[in-house]
Protein backbone atom coordinates (compact mmCIF):
# COMPACT_ATOMS: atom_id res chain seq x y z
CA UNK A 1 0.00 0.00 0.00
CA UNK A 2 3.10 2.69 0.66
CA UNK A 3 4.65 1.57 -2.45
CA UNK A 4 1.36 2.16 -4.37
CA UNK A 5 1.03 6.08 -2.27
CA UNK A 6 4.66 6.56 -3.11
CA UNK A 7 3.86 5.88 -6.90
CA UNK A 8 0.87 8.35 -7.08
CA UNK A 9 2.76 10.79 -4.81
CA UNK A 10 5.64 10.75 -7.21
CA UNK A 11 3.49 11.01 -10.44
CA UNK A 12 1.64 14.18 -8.81
CA UNK A 13 4.61 15.91 -7.92
CA UNK A 14 5.88 15.20 -11.56
CA UNK A 15 3.22 16.44 -13.35
CA UNK A 16 3.22 19.17 -11.26
CA UNK A 17 6.85 20.41 -12.14
CA UNK A 18 5.71 19.53 -16.08
CA UNK A 19 2.90 22.08 -15.56
CA UNK A 20 4.66 24.92 -13.94
CA UNK A 21 7.66 24.79 -17.01
CA UNK A 22 7.06 28.23 -19.04
CA UNK A 23 6.68 27.14 -22.74
CA UNK A 24 7.40 29.85 -24.51
CA UNK A 25 5.05 29.18 -28.06
CA UNK A 26 4.75 31.91 -31.07
CA UNK A 27 2.01 31.66 -33.77
CA UNK A 28 2.92 32.89 -37.27
CA UNK A 29 0.01 33.30 -40.30
CA UNK A 30 2.28 32.32 -43.04
CA UNK A 31 -0.38 32.88 -45.55
CA UNK A 32 -0.25 36.57 -44.27
CA UNK A 33 3.42 36.59 -43.76
CA UNK A 34 4.21 35.36 -47.28
CA UNK A 35 1.57 37.56 -49.31
CA UNK A 36 2.40 40.65 -46.71
CA UNK A 37 6.48 40.70 -47.84
CA UNK A 38 8.03 43.61 -49.57
CA UNK A 39 9.55 40.19 -52.25
CA UNK A 40 5.56 38.79 -52.97
CA UNK A 41 4.20 42.42 -53.05
CA UNK A 42 7.38 42.84 -55.88
CA UNK A 43 6.48 39.59 -57.23
CA UNK A 44 3.11 40.23 -57.47
CA UNK A 45 3.36 43.53 -59.57
CA UNK A 46 5.95 42.34 -62.16
CA UNK A 47 3.33 38.61 -62.68
CA UNK A 48 0.63 41.49 -62.93
CA UNK A 49 2.34 43.74 -65.80
CA UNK A 50 4.28 40.59 -67.40
CA UNK A 51 0.94 38.81 -67.91
CA UNK A 52 -1.28 41.73 -68.51
CA UNK A 53 -1.68 41.12 -72.05
CA UNK A 54 -2.73 37.79 -72.05
CA UNK A 55 -4.94 38.38 -69.15
CA UNK A 56 -6.65 41.59 -71.30
CA UNK A 57 -6.88 38.56 -73.80
CA UNK A 58 -8.88 36.49 -72.07
CA UNK A 59 -11.11 38.43 -70.72
CA UNK A 60 -11.84 39.88 -74.46
CA UNK A 61 -12.54 36.70 -75.67
CA UNK A 62 -14.82 35.80 -72.31
CA UNK A 63 -16.59 39.34 -73.06
CA UNK A 64 -16.92 38.33 -76.74
CA UNK A 65 -18.59 34.88 -75.58
CA UNK A 66 -21.44 36.79 -73.34
CA UNK A 67 -22.19 39.25 -76.26
CA UNK A 68 -22.87 35.95 -78.56
CA UNK A 69 -24.70 34.15 -76.07
CA UNK A 70 -26.78 37.16 -75.25
CA UNK A 71 -27.51 37.45 -79.04
CA UNK A 72 -28.38 33.77 -79.64
CA UNK A 73 -30.87 34.37 -76.33
CA UNK A 74 -32.61 37.71 -77.26
CA UNK A 75 -32.84 36.86 -81.26
CA UNK A 76 -33.22 33.35 -81.63
CA UNK A 77 -36.71 33.83 -82.36
CA UNK A 78 -36.42 35.64 -85.20
CA UNK A 79 -32.77 34.10 -86.56
CA UNK A 80 -32.93 31.94 -89.26
CA UNK A 81 -32.15 28.37 -88.80
CA UNK A 82 -28.48 28.82 -90.16
CA UNK A 83 -28.13 32.13 -88.35
CA UNK A 84 -29.33 30.20 -85.31
CA UNK A 85 -26.49 27.68 -86.09
CA UNK A 86 -24.04 29.71 -87.12
CA UNK A 87 -24.20 31.75 -84.12
CA UNK A 88 -24.54 28.54 -81.58
CA UNK A 89 -21.20 27.50 -83.26
CA UNK A 90 -19.39 30.58 -82.83
CA UNK A 91 -20.38 30.50 -79.12
CA UNK A 92 -18.74 27.16 -78.86
CA UNK A 93 -15.59 28.46 -80.27
CA UNK A 94 -15.71 31.08 -78.09
CA UNK A 95 -16.09 29.25 -75.39
CA UNK A 96 -13.30 26.50 -76.30
CA UNK A 97 -11.10 29.42 -77.57
CA UNK A 98 -11.27 30.85 -73.55
CA UNK A 99 -11.22 27.48 -71.66
CA UNK A 100 -7.85 27.12 -73.48
CA UNK A 101 -6.10 30.50 -72.76
CA UNK A 102 -7.64 30.64 -69.63
CA UNK A 103 -6.11 27.49 -68.73
CA UNK A 104 -2.69 28.24 -70.12
CA UNK A 105 -2.50 31.92 -68.23
CA UNK A 106 -3.61 29.44 -64.62
CA UNK A 107 -1.18 27.27 -65.58
CA UNK A 108 1.66 29.86 -66.35
CA UNK A 109 1.00 32.02 -62.72
CA UNK A 110 0.51 28.42 -60.89
CA UNK A 111 4.37 27.82 -62.11
CA UNK A 112 5.77 31.44 -61.59
CA UNK A 113 4.05 30.94 -57.94
CA UNK A 114 5.74 27.70 -57.33
CA UNK A 115 9.20 29.12 -58.62
CA UNK A 116 8.41 31.95 -56.34
CA UNK A 117 7.51 29.60 -53.31
CA UNK A 118 10.90 27.25 -53.93
CA UNK A 119 12.94 30.33 -54.07
CA UNK A 120 11.31 31.80 -50.97
CA UNK A 121 11.80 28.35 -48.76
CA UNK A 122 15.52 29.78 -47.68
CA UNK A 123 14.82 32.82 -46.98
CA UNK A 124 11.81 31.84 -44.71
CA UNK A 125 13.42 28.85 -43.34
CA UNK A 126 16.20 31.46 -41.96
CA UNK A 127 13.56 33.80 -40.84
CA UNK A 128 11.95 31.21 -38.67
CA UNK A 129 15.44 29.78 -37.21
CA UNK A 130 16.27 33.74 -36.91
CA UNK A 131 12.96 34.37 -34.89
CA UNK A 132 13.28 30.95 -32.62
CA UNK A 133 16.16 32.06 -31.37
CA UNK A 134 15.42 36.25 -31.14
CA UNK A 135 12.12 35.52 -28.71
CA UNK A 136 13.91 32.35 -27.20
CA UNK A 137 10.85 29.74 -28.59
CA UNK A 138 9.69 26.31 -27.68
CA UNK A 139 7.64 26.22 -29.79
CA UNK A 140 6.29 27.86 -33.25
CA UNK A 141 3.16 26.84 -34.81
CA UNK A 142 1.12 28.20 -37.31
CA UNK A 143 -1.83 30.43 -36.42
CA UNK A 144 -3.80 28.96 -38.16
CA UNK A 145 -3.63 25.79 -35.80
CA UNK A 146 -4.63 27.74 -32.74
CA UNK A 147 -8.11 27.98 -31.76
CA UNK A 148 -7.22 30.23 -29.11
CA UNK A 149 -4.47 32.78 -28.74
CA UNK A 150 -3.42 35.42 -27.19
CA UNK A 151 -2.30 38.56 -29.14
CA UNK A 152 1.32 38.73 -27.44
CA UNK A 153 1.74 35.52 -29.21
CA UNK A 154 1.06 36.21 -32.53
CA UNK A 155 4.81 36.94 -33.79
CA UNK A 156 3.51 37.27 -37.65
CA UNK A 157 4.53 41.37 -37.70
CA UNK A 158 8.29 39.99 -36.80
CA UNK A 159 8.11 37.16 -39.27
CA UNK A 160 7.39 39.59 -41.90
CA UNK A 161 9.97 42.37 -40.92
CA UNK A 162 12.69 39.40 -40.94
CA UNK A 163 11.72 38.05 -44.38
CA UNK A 164 11.72 41.45 -45.71
CA UNK A 165 15.42 42.50 -44.14
CA UNK A 166 16.76 38.66 -46.33
CA UNK A 167 15.31 40.07 -49.15
CA UNK A 168 16.85 43.25 -49.36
Amino acid sequence: MNRILLLVSVLLFSFASIANAQLNIGLVDMRAALFSSNAAKEFTENMVSKYKQQDLEVRAVGEDGQKLELRLKNDAAIMSDNERSKLASDLEAKIQEYKYLKSKLDKALAEKRQEFLNDSKPKIDQAINELVKEEKLDLLMPREAALFAKEKMDLTEKFIEKLNKLNK
